[in-house]
C-alpha cells in the first residue's frame, strides 16, 4: 500500500468511525506497522492544518479522532441546532479536578477532600461521560475506582493526562494558580485552579 493510500484509508476509517480511534485498531486494521500509520496520521494533520480546512485531527493519548475546527464551532452549531451544553457546578468541577489529580480513585476518596457526600455529582459526571468505571479496589466491599474519559481530554483541550497543569505546593499556593484551561469548547469559557487544587470558572468569578 503506497504511502498516499494509507492516508486516505486512515482518513476513511477516522471519518466512518465518528470517535477516537486506538492507533492499534488503525494498525490492525490497515494490517501495517505502526510507524507507517503514525506517519500517515502526521501527514494527515498537518494537511488539514497548513490548508486550513474545516476539520482537524486531534489526539487523545494513544487513540486519534476528526474533529471540526474549533474556530468554525459557532457555525456548526448553527447549523445542527446545538444547544451549548450545561456549565458545570463548582461541586461537580471539584470532584472532576479531584479524580483527574488522583486517578483512579473511589468515590469515598472523593468525599473525604470534599467533605460532603458526592453521589449526585458522581452521577452527573458519569452522565456526561467525563468520568469512567475502572474496576474495583482489593479492599474489604471492593469500592468501584473511578478516572477521567477521552471526553474528558476532548472537554479541556488535552492530549493526555500529563498535560494537566500541576498543582501548587500548599507552602507555594498563597495566591491562586494563573494557570487556565478551557472549561467547554464551545463555551469560550475558562477555568483555572485555585490553591486547593479546586477548579474555577473565571467567568462567572469575574461577573460575581
Amino acid at each position: 500500500m503506497e504511502r498516499k493510500e494509507i492516508e486516505s484509508a486512515v482518513e476513511a476509517i477516522l471519518f466512518a468511525s465518528g470517535e477516537a480511534v486506538q492507533l492499534k485498531r488503525l494498525c490492525a486494521a490497515l494490517q501495517l506497522a505502526r510507524p507507517a500509520v503514525e506517519r500517515a496520521l502526521k501527514d494527515l494533520g498537518d494537511h488539514y492544518a497548513f490548508e486550513r480546512r474545516g476539520i482537524r485531527l486531534v489526539q487523545m493519548e494513544d487513540s486519534w479522532q476528526l474533529c471540526s475546527a474549533p474556530e468554525f464551532g459557532d457555525a456548526v452549531h448553527r447549523a445542527l441546532e446545538v444547544r451549548k451544553p450545561a456549565k458545570l457546578s463548582q461541586p461537580a468541577l471539584e470532584a472532576l479536578t479531584i479524580i483527574a489529580y488522583y486517578q483512579p480513585t473511589t468515590r469515598a476518596y472523593v468525599d473525604q477532600i470534599r467533605g460532603v457526600d458526592s453521589s449526585y455529582t458522581m452521577s452527573l459526571l458519569l452522565n456526561r461521560d467525563l468520568i469512567e468505571e475502572c474496576g474495583r479496589l482489593q479492599v474489604p466491599g471492593r469500592p468501584r475506582l473511578y478516572r477521567t474519559t477521552k471526553q474528558f481530554l476532548r472537554a479541556f483541550h488535552l492530549n493526555s493526562l500529563e498535560d494537566l497543569p500541576e498543582l501548587a505546593e500548599p507552602s507555594e499556593a498563597e495566591d491562586p494558580l494563573e494557570t487556565e484551561v478551557p472549561l467547554e469548547p464551545e463555551t469560550g469559557g475558562q477555568m483555572r485552579l485555585g490553591e486547593n487544587g479546586e477548579i474555577m470558572d473565571s467567568k462567572e468569578e469575574e461577573t460575581e
